[in-house]
């Protein structure tokens, strides 16, 4: 198989069908499997995945649907930060495609040739293992929507510039090279509440980032996103958020020893910030 798509979804009945959409019209060369985890919705969005599946494929898609509904949410439940995380894992590991591309249940694509650009990309470019691509953010509040990536968005980035707290990636226009199909996840993954960030150091540590300037889908940003758990004013997930610079530095044997110590202080000062504000409350 040459590409998984990788689709975590819960509670998305508003949206699911549109991301969906967004992958059975991709126009390839090559065969792909969309493998989606529902992690036991309380609405109607296995009940949309179990339509597609029934589906024949249409003529131009090559896209076949293989889904997991699972009957009991597999957590973890606390800390919230960690939400769907077990999902997430179960799905990467059940990708058996050389890439696999993300896409969350809340979010779609809008290129019918997405797929096809970042193949391209990756299988003419072996030193790099990621390709990501810029998106239209979209607000459920009606705020004003906007790209992702700014015009000066680098077309080559690396693991050094993740390790400088730069995020520049929309997961949904990930593609990577299926390093997990072979190896475990790092161990100190698992500590992690920044789970794209986790599963990005892994992939940086591999090989090189590429960025197309194209925009080819759009990133939905609503009050249920974990965008919202994961915010500069949760001290819990800041906290876990410089203990996993931390852990990644010293994974990556201390090769990137000033870049993380510079990041750890900002997280330190952003922290004793949040206790300075606490404690005059």
């Amino acid at each position: 198989m040459k590409l998984s798509v990788c689709v975590p979804t819960y509670n998305h009945e508003q949206y699911i069908g549109q991301m969906l959409d967004g992958a059975l019209m991709q126009q390839t060369s090559f065969d792909f499997e969309i493998v989606i985890g529902d992690d036991a919705s309380t609405d109607a969005t296995p009940d949309i995945i179990r339509e597609y599946s029934a589906k024949k494929p249409g003529v131009s898609t090559r896209g076949t649907i293989q889904a997991f509904l699972h009957s009991e949410n597999q957590g973890p439940k606390e800390p919230r930060e960690f939400a769907g995380r077990n999902n997430v894992l179960q799905l990467l590991k059940a990708c058996k495609g050389e890439y696999v591309a993300m896409c969350e249940g809340d979010d779609y694509w809008t290129d019918p040739f997405k797929l096809q650009k970042q193949v391209d990309f990756l299988d003419h470019n072996p030193d790099f293992a990621v390709c990501h691509h810029n998106m239209e953010v979209i607000y459920e509040d009606g705020s004003p929507s906007h790209f992702f990536n700014a015009p000066d968005q680098k077309a080559v980035s690396t693991i050094e510039d993740l390790l400088e707290d730069k995020w520049f990636m929309a997961t949904a226009s990930w593609v990577y090279r299926n390093h997990f199909l072979t190896e475990d996840f790092a161990e100190w993954h698992a500590k992690a509440a920044a789970g794209d960030w986790a599963i990005m150091f892994q992939l940086a540590a591999k090989g090189k980032i590429g960025y197309l300037s194209d925009v080819m889908g759009v990133y939905r940003k609503h009050s249920a996103g974990l965008s919202n758990v994961h915010a500069h004013t949760n001290f819990r997930f800041l906290q876990n958020r410089k203990e996993m610079f931390r852990n990644v530095g010293k994974w990556l044997d201390g090769r990137y020893d000033a870049t993380v110590t510079r990041t750890v202080h900002r997280y330190d000062e952003l922290l004793a910030g949040l206790e300075k504000i606490g404690s005059s409350n």
